[in-house]
């Protein structure tokens, strides 16, 4: 593992523990050159995995870029870092076991609304204001209001 600071290719594992999901190993390490600690984690990954884009672009499935976008979606809302680790955690496990190694965007598009629908209403709403691309409030108001309809069912 190549130290994040200097370089370095050795580093000494000083812990180990799963994450709180059991989804991951959490290793805390120390660099043999610099003495820099740093943090890594260790998934399992069924098969390596590729995202269909639009225009028929291709592109190797990225973990953190898909937190990135639900962390966005759940900022200043009452979601907690594991919430959303959960929740990446379940989509990736669910796209690796699909048994199609291309998955289009769409598909985890839907996933991570899916997800967001069950978690927090206004972050669903967040995340579907980019994915779905809304061009005017009356976007907004229309798929709010079935949202709202949605929740009282």
């Amino acid at each position: 593992m190549r130290c994040p600071f200097c370089g370095h290719e050795a580093s000494q594992v000083k812990d180990s523990r799963p994450t709180e999901d059991g989804a991951a190993i959490r290793r805390r390490r120390q660099c043999e050159a610099c003495a820099a600690r740093f943090t890594t984690f260790e998934r399992i990954q069924l098969r390596e995995l590729f995202v269909l884009k639009s225009e028929d672009k291709r592109e190797p499935f990225d973990r953190d870029k898909l937190i990135r976008s639900v962390s966005l979606a759940c900022r200043k809302r009452p979601i907690d870092a594991n919430q959303v680790e959960k929740l990446v955690s379940g989509i990736q496990r669910q796209l690796e076991t699909l048994g199609d190694p291309e998955i289009p965007s769409q598909r985890i598009g839907e996933m991570v609304m899916e997800g967001l629908k069950h978690l927090d209403s206004v972050a669903y709403i967040r995340f579907a204001s980019v994915y779905r691309d809304f061009r005017e409030a009356r976007d907004f108001e229309e798929f709010a209001s079935n949202v709202s309809e949605v929740g009282k069912q």
